[in-house]
């Protein structure tokens, strides 16, 4: 096994692994190895329909597994990062460190605030389908005001999956069971980072995770969102700040 940091990466709804991480791929370059992991709710044409996060917190595990690997770096966006969470809470001691890029959701029992935001977004939501749904689903996860470019080409048929896995997504979370005091447990650091032009329910997110994991760094981005392009989210800056973060984690763990 080398000696080089080994990272599970893990995207969110919209892009798949290579196409999220590819930027933050170029700029660690082989300081750490990467092992992508896409999600199991895009595996089929359409999501099953007794699609769990269960199964993708259990994928994971057997995706770690088939990497030979132990324990390993978590890096985590969106959808991604619901997933991560509820891993590394079931599965702590694999975990050496975990960073996450605007997690969608906490696992857990909502607080009345984390209720209220998916409350409207599930109401809003609901009934849409195509780029309807896409373009709502968008909408009303940056801070008004905040121009977003119109996607431009042709739909792929990978693309054309997005909304129908996004809606499975959504229903899933809530029916996933979790306790979120078993995130004061881990030991493993973690790093939060978001944009300053993503809605403020990210900021609440971070501050939940704060009085919850023992060892948390948060970041906050200017100028960033959650939907642009993954080379806006992963600079040099944020690769340095990832490389510094496992660095950290491993001398700990030792």
């Amino acid at each position: 096994m080398s000696d080089r940091p080994q990272v599970i990466c893990i995207p969110g709804s919209v892009a798949p692994a290579a196409l999220r991480y590819g930027p933050l791929m170029n700029h660690v370059g082989d300081d750490a190895e990467f092992h992508l992991k896409d999600l199991e709710v895009y595996r089929e044409s359409a999501p099953p329909a007794d699609y769990s996060i269960e199964e993708e917190v259990e994928a994971l595990d057997r995706f770690a597994d088939s990497k030979s690997l132990d324990s390993f770096h978590l890096v985590a966006y969106s959808g991604g990062g619901f997933i991560s969470l509820a891993f590394g809470g079931i599965h702590r001691q694999r975990v050496i460190s975990l960073s996450l890029f605007e997690p969608a959701r906490i696992p857990g029992e909502l607080t009345d605030e984390e209720s209220a935001f998916f409350s409207e977004l599930e109401s809003k939501l609901r009934g849409l389908q195509g780029d309807q749904f896409m373009a709502m689903f968008v909408r009303e996860q940056v801070k008004a005001g905040v121009q977003l470019s119109p996607p431009t080409g042709p739909v792929s048929p990978e693309m054309r999956k997005r909304p129908a896995g996004i809606a499975a997504l959504v229903r899933a979370f809530p029916e996933f069971h979790f306790d979120r005091n078993d995130l004061r447990s881990c030991a493993f650091p973690v790093f939060y980072a978001y944009g300053d032009l993503s809605h403020e329910e990210q900021a609440v997110k971070a501050g939940i995770l704060a009085r919850l994991f023992p060892d948390i760094r948060v970041q906050r981005f200017a100028g960033i969102h959650h939907f642009v392009p993954p080379e806006m989210i992963y600079t040099s800056e944020y690769a340095r700040s990832l490389l510094e973060h496992w660095r950290r984690a491993e001398q700990s763990a030792r």
